[in-house]
This record gives C-alpha cells, sequence and structure tokens, in this order.
C-alpha cells in the first residue's frame, strides 16, 4: 500500500461514525432475551455479543462509535458504561455514546424501525461534522476490518456501500437477497424471499446482505428525511432504504473476502454469524470449541475487547474419591471450578462450578451456573445462576426435555431459572 492510499485510508477513518443498531427485541432467542437485550447476551466464555462490533471499530481505527438502544437495555449499558469507557472523549473526540430511544421528534413513537433509528438522532449526527456513516448490527458476531470497506467504497464512487457474503440458498431466506453485476452494482436486492435467488454459476448460493452500510453523510440523511415523511413507510433499511436507491443504481457491493480479518496461515475461511436464534447462537459458540475455529478470537493481532473482571484462573481438580477432571476442546473462562468430571467440546462462562461425577457435552453454561453431582447434559444452554439439580439428566430424554424447558427446532435444549423454579414446583423430590 503506497503512502498517498494510507493517507486516503486514514483521513476515511478519522472522519467516520460508526451507529450500531441495538434495539431488537431479539424474540427468537426465546428466553436469553427475557431480561437483555439481544447484543448484550453473552458468548464464547467471556464476551457480549456487541463486542464483536465494538471491537471491530476500535481495530478498523474507528473511534467515533454510537450504539442506538431500546428494548431491555439495562444489561447493554451497564456493559458498554463498566467496559467501553477507556476512550479519550475530551482531548481526542474518541467515544462510546450510548443513543437510547427518547421520543426525540415527537412524544408518541419510540423507534419505529432502522432506518427511524438513525433519523431520530440526525442533529446528533450532523453535530459531528463527518464524512461517511457507517452502519452495523450489534447482533453478529465475525472479524472485519471496516477501513478496507470504507477505502473500497470511496473507489466505488457510490454513495452507498453494503457488505456481502455468500451462504447456502437453503440459509438466505432470513437475510435481505442482492444480485450483483460483474463492476459490483447492486442490480437488485429482496428483503426475505421465500425462493431466494442463486448465485450466477453456483446454483447452491445465494449473496446476501450483512447488514453493514456505508454512507455518504448528506445522501444518507436526504434519504433519511424523504422516509420520514412516507406515510406507508416501515422506516427500516433492509425493507424500505436499500431496495429504494438499488432501483437507482446507487448500491456498491462491498466483498467480506476483501475485509473479513482472518489466520491465513492457517487458511481460514470468512467468518460470519447472525446469532439469531436459538440453534444459530449455539452453533456459534460450538465453533469456537474446534482445533483452529475460522473464527479466531485468540488472535493477538485482532483483539475481542469486552468488559473485565478480577477473577481467579480456572480450576481443575480431583474429587474426594481421586477422580480426575477430564475436558478436551472447550473453552472455559475464569472463575470456573470443576471437580472430577468430564467436559468435551463445551463452552463455560466464568465463576461456573461443576460437581464430581458430572459429564457435560456440547453445552454452553452462562456465568455463575452450578451443576451439581452426577448430572449429565447435552447439548443445552444454562442460562446465568441456574442451579441444576443432582443426578438430573439433559438432552437425553426429548419428551421430559420438552415438559419442562425449550427445546429448539435443531434440538438445542435452553434451561433458565423460571424453568428451573417451575420444575421445582412439580417436582420438589429432584431438588
Amino acid at each position: 500500500m503506497t503512502v498517498h492510499s494510507n493517507l486516503n485510508q486514514l483521513f476515511a477513518i478519522k472522519k467516520t461514525t460508526a451507529l450500531i443498531l441495538a434495539g431488537g427485541r431479539g424474540s427468537r432467542l426465546r428466553e436469553l432475551t427475557d431480561v437483555r437485550a439481544k447484543p448484550a447476551v453473552h458468548f464464547g466464555g467471556k464476551f457480549r455479543i456487541i463486542d464483536f462490533a465494538l471491537s471491530n471499530c476500535l481495530n478498523s481505527g474507528i473511534r467515533k462509535m454510537g450504539i442506538m438502544t431500546q428494548y431491555k437495555s439495562d444489561s447493554l449499558l451497564t456493559h458498554i458504561q463498566d467496559g467501553w469507557s477507556f476512550l479519550n472523549n475530551n482531548h481526542l473526540g474518541e467515544f462510546v455514546r450510548v443513543l437510547p430511544a427518547q421520543q426525540r421528534i415527537d412524544e408518541v413513537h419510540w423507534y419505529l424501525g432502522t432506518a427511524d433509528a438513525v433519523y431520530q438522532n440526525l442533529d446528533i449526527l450532523r453535530s459531528y461534522d463527518d464524512e461517511y456513516i457507517l452502519i452495523l448490527s450489534g447482533d453478529h458476531v465475525y472479524k472485519m476490518d471496516y477501513s478496507l470497506m470504507l477505502m473500497d467504497h470511496i473507489k466505488s464512487i457510490s454513495p452507498c456501500s453494503i457488505a456481502c457474503i455468500e451462504v447456502p440458498r437453503e440459509n438466505a431466506s432470513a437475510f435481505g437477497c442482492m444480485q450483483v453485476d460483474e463492476d459490483g452494482l447492486v442490480k437488485d436486492f429482496i428483503e426475505k424471499p421465500e425462493n431466494p435467488p442463486a448465485v450466477p454459476g453456483k446454483p447452491d448460493k445465494t449473496l446476501i446482505s450483512m447488514g453493514i452500510y456505508v454512507f455518504e453523510k448528506e445522501f444518507l440523511y436526504r434519504l433519511l428525511e424523504e422516509d420520514h415523511a412516507e406515510a406507508g413507510s416501515s422506516h427500516d433499511f433492509g425493507k424500505d432504504i436499500i431496495p429504494k436507491i438499488v432501483k437507482k443504481g446507487l448500491v456498491h457491493a462491498h466483498n467480506y473476502e476483501v475485509s473479513c480479518v482472518r489466520n491465513h496461515n492457517k487458511k481460514q475461511h470468512c467468518y460470519w454469524r447472525d446469532v439469531g436464534t436459538v440453534d444459530s447462537f449455539w452453533v456459534a459458540n460450538m465453533d469456537l470449541t474446534r482445533e483452529y475455529p475460522d473464527l479466531d478470537i485468540y488472535d493477538p493481532s485482532w483483539p475481542i475487547w469486552t468488559r473485565t473482571k478480577q477473577l481467579p484462573p480456572a480450576k481443575f481438580i480431583r474429587d474426594s474419591r481421586g477422580t480426575r477432571t477430564i475436558t478436551e476442546n472447550s473453552v472455559i473462562a475464569a472463575g470456573s471450578v470443576i471437580f472430577g468430571s468430564e467436559v468435551a467440546d463445551s463452552v463455560l462462562f466464568s465463576h461456573v462450578t461443576v460437581e464430581p461425577e458430572c459429564c457435560l457435552e456440547r453445552v454452553v453454561l452462562f456465568p455463575m451456573v452450578t451443576v451439581n453431582r452426577g448430572c449429565h447434559i447435552r447439548k443445552a444452554i444454562i442460562e446465568r445462576k441456574c442451579e441444576i439439580p443432582a443426578n438430573f439428566r439433559i438432552g437425553f430424554d426429548p419428551e421430559q426435555d420438552r415438559r419442562y424447558f425449550y427445546v429448539s427446532p435443531g434440538g438445542v435444549v435452553l434451561v433458565t431459572r423460571a424453568m428451573l423454579a417451575a420444575l421445582r414446583e412439580v417436582r420438589p423430590d429432584l431438588f
């Protein structure tokens, strides 16, 4: 890269504000979002989902970030305040600023959609006096250098760019699907079609939007004002804004292959996951237990930042009978203690306790979970502060699992404190 292009990249970064949309209900994650917004859900043994978008910004050199919140945002706000308050706003103009829905436009409506969320903060955006607005989703897991997308956007001479990735066609109905010409111009955009279009020459693949947009600021402001005045609009980027400007030939497709951050020595594939369902969330956590996962959270050149606490190291000990603890292919966070049990292909967060004679396989245990003696658990997610009664089995009897817990279409058992409290009412003998 030449000195001139380096300077252009630095200028683009310095003149960019990132907006992270973090106000969705997250209902497809079921009880995991009963008390928290989806971006605040725990992930990967240590992080929250939103940490990936924020870390990508920080590592890309973007130090001005706004987070738009709405539903059940207390946990998210606490995480941002305690974990992301280290940027220097007073002297360097760096910040992570929370932009909650607060009826700035009128006294009737909160955020009506993703586009309306940005529109309601136009006065704040104009005060930043930047050239580019980077719009991100707060509920995706991936590593991306946004500065490379910015440079690609500038070269395209388009007022808007969308990051895109190919996914299996059978999974594409949940996303905005795109068709792109040989020059990278988006020719068609369909939000969540029943029959997704195939990539030319690849009948089993569909090109989808990653929900990552770069806009020229004045172009975006004008679009949002027009959309606000349109009575029939749902005020959403994917449903309204993007299809409208695609028809005018104003959208450039940015190939995620260009800006994906990966360890090329291990030939990693580009990794991006929408963890919006119980099944996709569980699979993304299980991805981390592989020997060389495509999402490398151990790469010191692209760290995933998060809120940290002073915790003791994880501890693995023999039980009183001398039974050894055996762990394999697992991510186990600080503060956890495992006594004479087996843990395989699992993700354990901080302060988890596993008593003797337990067997855990392909499970995700949120912080402060206690698994009492003799439990066998497989293919499950156990919510924060749950205590599993001794000798209990989860993931072995589908009928029992569905009676007491939630079982996803993919067979993942979700267990929460409320579910265990209901179980105690009908089966006090277990406790």
